[in-house]
């Protein structure tokens, strides 16, 4: 049976008024998929907070989308082969030199590593519309960065539902792939 658990309290920190929800309340969110149900090992969400519970579920789709790039990205070399050309021309380093992997983090030039880290943190800023961590994950919807993937993206409620609980497993799956692809690389 569902109990409530602090209604309303206020947080130490800020003093903002936080919303907490009844235990049990998170069986019916979006990622509770049969024939596990919710499942919470380590009781996360066991105060009940509404607002972590949803930036973790923001998290989670986010580095789910992570990993099944990061997955696809680690053996599509393998059988589609490399790019033909340089890597970094001035460097004389061609793609075909790069080892799949992470073997190919030490052969990535430095203003490589540069390109990449503020591509990410453009990625991660236009996510939060350029906006404030706390204001703009307040105003997020779990699984809408506002880009509409064509054949993805759709406006009915149930079907929107579906695809991201097949996201959500998907993603869930492609992170523990991608974990025993790092292990198994050494």
């Amino acid at each position: 049976a569902a109990r409530r658990v602090m209604a309303g309290s206020r947080t130490k920190k800020s003093g903002s008024k936080r919303q907490f929800v009844a235990m049990g309340a998170f069986e019916n969110e979006l990622g509770v998929q049969q024939p596990v149900g919710f499942w919470d090992p380590l009781g996360l969400s066991k105060d009940g907070d509404a607002a972590v519970f949803k930036r973790r579920r923001i998290s989670e789709i986010k580095h789910g989308r992570i990993s099944m790039l990061a997955a696809m990205g680690y053996i599509t070399p393998t059988f589609a082969g490399k790019f033909p050309g340089y890597l970094s021309p001035s460097a004389g380093l061609k793609f075909a030199d790069v080892p799949n992997g992470l073997a190919a983090i030490s052969k990535v030039p430095v203003f490589g590593w540069i390109q990449i880290v503020v591509y990410a943190l453009y990625v991660e800023a236009s996510s939060l519309n350029f906006g404030y961590f706390d204001e703009a994950n307040s105003k997020l919807v779990p699984g809408d960065y506002g880009w509409k993937p064509p054949l993805l993206a759709t406006s009915v409620p149930e079907l929107r539902k579906k695809r991201l609980n097949a996201e959500l497993a998907n993603g869930r799956l492609a992170m523990m792939a991608i974990i025993g692809m790092f292990f198994q690389d050494g």
